[in-house]
């Protein structure tokens, strides 16, 4: 939601525009006060010692016969001035501890994030009663101690909201274009939590005019001869059995204001979206291959991304949990592989491993992971950033997530060339046009200025295939490029991703859960299952030759233009083991009609028929035999018992 949208809707509730009025009323109050009322306040009249309220001093006076209600109205502005620095050094300061373990390396980011929680721990007063003693007494110390007592609690809160930014496809995007870490908080992440940073900003104000007021009332805030409502209250409560108003009035002011500012706050709040754990279950670590085991992926001296055992690892309850074991191919120049397989099988759990976009606790291992000659588990991170900037591009699943929603398009674009070709901003822009019009982007010029909420799906996702190629990648790794798009629009990215291929040579890994456009794209498909590929070979042999069980069980569910609407849809039996609970031995023998004592004992290690066609199955199928002479390897399900997603079906 912008900031005029929110405005609009804190004014149109009650409560946001009492608040609103409330907050004018004060500021108004700030801004006049002192001259309407200082002479007033500041005029000591020995005569008028600690009068009771009258139509001449509605509140009383004080011991130098000065009117109280007179130095209500003018402490306002002070008391105001403070508070509201005291936020801005907390929201900086916060800010800046909550963001940094971003930007640092991991084990300092580490410590500085313990320092904050231990921090939150504590109560916010008594930390600012603790910085009050350090920054010693008066204004300047009071405005340091409750902002930096402020900080701990903001900079929870914005390490919490830039980490679930930081997850987010247009960070990834970002990454692997090359982005410095401080580029892609300022730029990314900053601009995304500004709002609900504002919005605890405004409700942290009142907590702060509370917190000023009460160490002015201990004599550890303003002195004299200055005043805020806090001193004044503390000199009315001297005589409050006296004159109960001289004390009513200033603690009145620290109430109506506090609550302004948190009514106004938490408005926002609710106006920005409402105020919205999971266990991890006990998973079960694999056994790593052994170490004697020879390389299983297939190398020629043109390769642009050779991956040999690559494994993805994260912790579990009981050790550790790998959803991709042993993953290994190679990718040409100008090839174009795809990976095909059912939702868990590890498919875009190995691109990101390619893309070094696996975070810490996730851990990535191989015998051999190179990409255009360079080893990226053994190179810096400097370097990998900028290898994997200019000659790796990436698209994402959902493009409407891939674009950080604040920014044009045109400027998310440039941003990938002038990091690495050195270009001025107005050059970086005209190549943005230029590469929207490569994919064929109709008014670039105009698109480039718009944001990505005004671009249809299926132009998002050509502006982020626009993205990649605002480099030279030697490799685009397209992660489900056309889910979500009809078939025209999923025809004409496919369409292009081909035209960029031909005209660039750069290779393409194409992951999709449909294997005929794989099938129709690729010059190779892998076929993963449970973290392994089970089966590789040329996709112009894909219908006459697939020779694992389930790679004819995904052939044998693809309805085409004669299956029968009425009848039973296809589906495989059963459904893929969970990454943690692999079973010993193969892990589709459960559900493969063929499975023998022997494949619920060893797991099988890819075969090499000499032709480039790899399988890993101990009965591999006929490659000669038609599909229909296999056993039915399918269940169906009723027409009338269909589900809108039936469980296991790969289409």
């Amino acid at each position: 939601m912008s900031a005029a949208s929110t405005m609009k809707a804190v004014v149109r509730s009650p409560l946001g525009l009492v608040s609103l009025v409330l907050v004018g009323l004060l500021l108004l109050v700030a801004v006049l006060g002192p001259m309407i009322c200082g002479a007033q306040a500041a005029q000591i009249d020995p005569a008028a010692i600690y009068q009771s309220p009258s139509l001449a001093h509605p509140l009383g006076t004080d011991a130098l016969g000065r009117d109280v209600l007179a130095r209500v109205l003018v402490a306002t502005r002070l008391s105001l001035e403070l508070a509201l620095a005291a936020v801005v050094i907390g929201v900086v300061t916060g800010t800046i501890l909550g963001t940094a373990p971003a930007v640092l390396p991991r084990p300092a980011g580490r410590a500085l994030s313990t320092f904050v929680n231990i921090a939150v721990a504590f109560p916010g007063l008594l930390l600012a009663l603790f910085f009050a003693v350090i920054f010693g007494v008066g204004s300047t110390g009071a405005v340091l101690a409750i902002g930096f007592a402020m900080a701990p609690g903001f900079a929870r809160l914005t390490h919490t909201m830039s980490a679930a930014i930081a997850g987010r496809d247009y960070i990834a995007a970002a990454r692997v274009a090359g982005v410095s870490r401080f580029r892609v908080l300022t730029r990314h992440i900053l601009p995304n939590i500004g709002e609900p940073l504002i919005v605890n900003a405004t409700i942290g104000a009142g907590g702060a005019l509370l917190a000023f007021a009460g160490l002015s009332f201990l004599g550890l805030g303003v002195q004299a001869p200055a005043y805020d409502w806090g001193r004044l209250l503390g000199e009315g409560l001297n005589r409050i059995y006296l004159n109960p108003a001289a004390a009513l009035g200033p603690a009145a002011a620290v109430v109506i204001a506090g609550l302004a500012f948190n009514l106004l706050g938490e408005t926002a709040a609710a106006a920005l979206g409402g105020r919205t754990a999971r266990h991890p279950r006990p998973l079960r670590q694999t056994a790593p291959r052994d170490a004697s085991e020879p390389a299983k992926a297939v190398v020629d001296d043109d390769a642009v991304l050779i991956v040999d055992d690559l494994r993805v690892s994260f912790p579990a309850a009981d050790g550790r949990v790998t959803p991709v074991r042993g993953v290994s191919f190679s990718i040409s120049r100008g090839e174009a592989v795809g990976v095909v397989g059912e939702s868990g099988s590890g498919k875009s759990l190995t691109a990101l491993a390619v893309a070094q976009l696996i975070e810490t606790p996730g851990h990535v291992s191989a015998a051999r992971l190179e990409f255009c000659g360079t080893p990226l588990l053994d190179t810096p991170e400097r370097a990998t950033r900028r290898l994997l900037g200019t000659s790796l591009a990436m698209v994402f699943q959902d493009p409407m997530t891939s674009f950080n929603p604040t920014r044009r398009v045109g400027s998310q674009l440039a941003e990938a060339a002038s990091e690495y070709q050195g270009l001025s901003s107005a050059a970086s822009m005209d190549r943005a046009i230029e590469r929207l019009k490569a994919v064929r982007v109709p008014a670039a010029d105009r698109r480039a200025r718009q944001f990505p909420h005004e671009f249809s799906g299926g132009m998002r996702q050509r502006a982020m295939i626009a993205m990649g190629l605002m480099n030279h990648p030697k490799l685009i790794i397209a992660d489900e490029p056309t889910t979500a798009l009809d078939v025209t629009v999923q025809r004409q990215v496919l369409q292009l991703l081909a035209a960029i291929r031909r005209d660039t040579q750069a290779a393409i890994l194409l992951i999709s859960h449909d294997i005929a456009v794989v099938a129709q794209t690729s010059d190779r498909v892998l076929v993963m299952y449970a973290g392994r590929i089970v089966e590789d070979l040329p996709a112009t042999s894909l219908n006459e030759n697939a020779r694992h069980p389930y790679t004819r069980a995904l052939l044998d569910v693809v309805p085409d233009l004669d299956t029968d609407r009425h009848a039973p849809l296809r589906m495989i039996p059963g459904r893929p083991p969970a990454p943690g609970a692999f079973p010993v031995g193969c892990a589709f023998a459960d559900r493969c009609p063929f499975a023998s004592a022997v494949c619920r004992e060893r797991d099988p290690e890819p075969v090499d028929d000499g032709a480039g066609h790899r399988v890993a199955c101990w009965h591999p199928l006929d490659g000669a035999a038609p599909v229909v002479a296999v056993p039915a390897i399918t269940a169906t399900v009723p027409v009338s018992e269909r589900e809108p997603e039936p469980e296991g079906v790969s289409r």
